[in-house]
């Protein structure tokens, strides 16, 4: 498959990063809206109102969370999520429902004791991070160096590093926009990396995330080329803060980990996918997009079982409306995203033939918290058509933020090869109490703002699918950008 694909085309769709956050926004105001007809109008308001009071986005997300339970790649829990995919997107009357084969990595986080051993013993309620090695059988036990984030643990010198284990400290702060991850989320993706490179035999991390619960937050770190690879954990808040308290006493800190990690050979998944025809455009491809898998902590409820459910109910009611639209409506469970998007990469290189026809692309990854605003990244002559979807969100509380959406992990891949992207950003406020730990499960979902998600998707996406022009193609993304 590779070899199919232009050189600056591969090189923008390797180099979308895996841990990208919300991205600062320029506001620009939108124009005159793009004509739309009245019969849009109306089928739109119809669209939010049955959203309102239709009980389907939640039984899915019940359903999933329910019958599946936890989905991690290469997992059985994955392969019962595909199966459930498939029979729920045909019971529901999608058509060309289809598998398409994505290889994952399979991990397993096997068991884990973590404990501080020196001055005070105490035992530390913690997770191993997705991807993590283990440690030798009888674990690792080492003093502490402490650094509050990775630009402070690149200012130690070797000889400070070398046999420790390293911990490094930064707290997430709380932002409605999920803003506060960027800077948080970095000591998990390359902190074994760094500390590794001073001579560390472990790392542990404050988990990412926002409570003060006694859980720890798993999430995937990375591994580099020709730097020893060493175990990494992440306490839960909570324990972290004891970790804190000693630290702070001036006394030598003893910390000990023993963990089973392992990787097992890759596996097979799929993305499933599921259609609401277009009368008119068939060919052109209005793409709604969720990821399948979860981590194997909880159940996988607002990450992102909650976004399976939003765009599968959206679509669905889409299909119900007396006329089809006049594209096509494409649903995406992609495979793989919370360990290394596998399905968004294979997705852009086997259907790198069509992208010129997908018109636009727009994922629901951020729990179940209502829609407050909405961006794009378009052309900014394609704008008059965001303005249409936008005048039409307004009137349910959903503000205009800007022309630089980032979309979604998924529909990275697709959106560094040219294709457009909105997204109506939910409120995160309380995400990242859940995100990646034990707690994501199905009573932290609220259904009114579960459905006024689907009402928001459902909108954007007709809109999308009926005005008359497109939304134009964005500059190929070199790498690094």
């Amino acid at each position: 498959m590779l070899k199919r694909i232009p050189a600056l085309l591969l090189g923008a769709l390797l180099s979308v990063p895996a841990f990208a956050g919300p991205q600062e926004q320029v506001v620009v105001a939108l124009p005159e809206p793009a004509a739309i007809s009245e019969l849009v109008r109306e089928n739109v308001a119809a669209l939010q109102a049955r959203a309102a009071d239709s009980p389907r986005a939640y039984d899915l997300v019940a359903s999933l969370t329910t019958e599946v339970g936890p989905r991690l790649a290469g997992s059985s829990g994955d392969r019962a999520a595909v199966a459930w995919a498939l029979t729920k997107l045909r019971e529901l009357g999608f058509q060309n429902v289809r598998a398409e084969s994505v290889e994952v990595p399979h991990w397993e986080r096997g068991q884990l004791v973590a404990e501080i051993v020196e001055p005070f013993p105490q035992k530390m309620a913690a997770v191993s991070l997705g991807g993590s090695i283990g440690t030798p059988a009888d674990g690792i036990t080492a003093p502490v160096v402490a650094v509050g984030d990775l630009d402070e643990l690149a200012l130690l010198k070797p000889s400070q590093v070398r046999n420790h284990i390293v911990y490094i400290n930064n707290r997430m702060t709380r932002e409605r926009d999920g803003s506060g991850y960027g800077p948080a989320v970095r000591k998990r993706g390359n902190g074994a990396i760094e500390a590794a490179k001073l001579g560390a035999v472990g790392v542990v991390i404050r988990s990412v995330g926002t409570d003060n619960n006694r859980l720890g937050h798993t999430g995937a770190m990375r591994y580099a080329e020709g730097v020893k690879r060493i175990p990494a954990i992440a306490l839960s808040n909570p324990d972290a803060d004891i970790l804190d308290r000693q630290l702070a006493a001036g006394r030598k800190v003893v910390f000990r980990m023993n963990s089973s990690a392992r990787y097992l050979p890759n596996a097979m998944s799929a993305n499933v996918v599921g259609e609401i025809p277009g009368r008119e455009k068939p060919e052109e491809i209005v793409l709604l997009a969720a990821h399948l898998d979860s981590w194997d902590v909880g159940t996988g409820a607002h990450d992102d079982g909650a976004g399976v459910a939003i765009v599968t109910a959206a679509a669905k009611l889409i299909g119900e409306l007396r006329q089809p639209p006049q594209r096509t409506i494409r649903v995406v469970l992609y495979a793989n995203e919370e360990f290394g998007l596998s399905g968004a990469k294979t997705y852009a290189l086997e259907h790198a033939k069509e992208l010129d026809k997908h018109v636009l692309a727009m994922e629901a990854d951020f729990g179940a918290g209502r829609v407050w605003n909405f961006s794009s990244k378009v052309p900014e002559d394609r704008l008059p058509q965001i303005a249409a979807i936008q005048q039409l969100l307004e009137p349910m509380g959903i503000e205009w933020v800007g022309n630089n959406a980032y979309g979604g992990a998924d529909i990275g891949p697709i959106r560094a090869l040219g294709v457009p992207v909105v997204q109506p950003g939910q409120d995160g406020s309380l995400y990242f109490d859940l995100h990646h730990t034990d707690n994501d499960t199905l009573d932290k979902i609220d259904p009114v703002q579960l459905n006024q998600n689907v009402a928001a998707y459902a909108t954007a996406a007709y809109v999308a699918a009926m005005v008359k022009n497109t939304f134009g193609r964005l500059p190929v993304e070199k790498s690094g950008e």
